[in-house]
């Protein structure tokens, strides 16, 4: 059985992960302190992609980064490479889908927030990084918690877009999805079952891992915890 789907879907997974969490975090940051009015046409804008068909997502991408795509074509003549139907495709791909998961779930995160805290560390002489890192941010984890491991579990499963992009070559741009649809076509389907079998003890592993961090940080606080302002127990 060759292992390189799962290799390759991970490393797929984490890397479009690691850049939605900032630009998730970054957009939600500063788009909830927008008006009412720009919020709403900017949320509309980063959400597109969220209930769009992936395929469609997909088609538009490779129009754009394809060998005949205005970003796809300066790139192919000015660095000499494609960013199409490569392994790196699909990062492209599904950060583009997952970035909606995560920048809403995390704006939800901040809009929520009490704002007096806030206040509060004003009048203390706090910046606003410190506030933001020190202070936002912790008392959010659970929010953004949650939209990493989203993120995380969609851009493992993502099929539409990442095809359209990287297509089915074993051994540079196979995942586990295309990998499961290519089986199946093939008439394989003992060999699909193994790698549908595989995503699922992921998601399980990945679903209860975060289930046991959420328990852990709605924990009530008790004695000899600090209070994330003033450094009080």
């Amino acid at each position: 059985m060759d292992w390189f789907p799962l290799y390759n879907s991970l490393r797929v997974a984490s890397i479009s992960t690691f850049i939605t969490f900032f630009l998730g975090i970054f957009a939600a940051h500063y788009i909830a302190k927008t008006p009412r009015l720009l919020k709403g046409v900017l949320d509309v804008i980063l959400t597109l992609p969220m209930v769009l068909p992936p395929t469609v997502v997909g088609f538009f991408l490779l129009k754009t980064i394809g060998p005949l795509g205005p970003v796809g074509s300066w790139v192919l003549e000015h660095w000499g490479f494609k960013m199409t139907m490569t392994w790196y495709s699909a990062i492209f791909a599904t950060t583009i889908v997952t970035f909606p998961l995560m920048y809403r779930t995390v704006r939800g995160a901040f809009e929520s927030f009490d704002t007096t805290l806030l206040y509060s560390g004003q009048t203390l002489g706090l910046s606003n990084t410190f506030l933001f890192w020190r202070v936002i941010m912790p008392n959010c984890k659970q929010g953004i918690l949650a939209g990493t491991v989203l993120a995380f579990a969609r851009a493992l499963g993502e099929y539409g877009a990442t095809t359209m992009v990287t297509g089915y070559i074993p051994g540079r741009t196979a995942t586990i999805s295309t990998t499961v649809y290519q089986l199946w076509r093939e008439g394989n389907d003992a060999l699909a079952y193994k790698w549908v079998f595989v995503n699922l003890a992921i998601s399980f592993v990945v679903l209860v891992t975060v289930n046991m961090l959420e328990n852990r940080y709605t924990r009530p606080k008790g004695r000899g915890q600090q209070n994330s302002l003033t450094g009080e127990v």
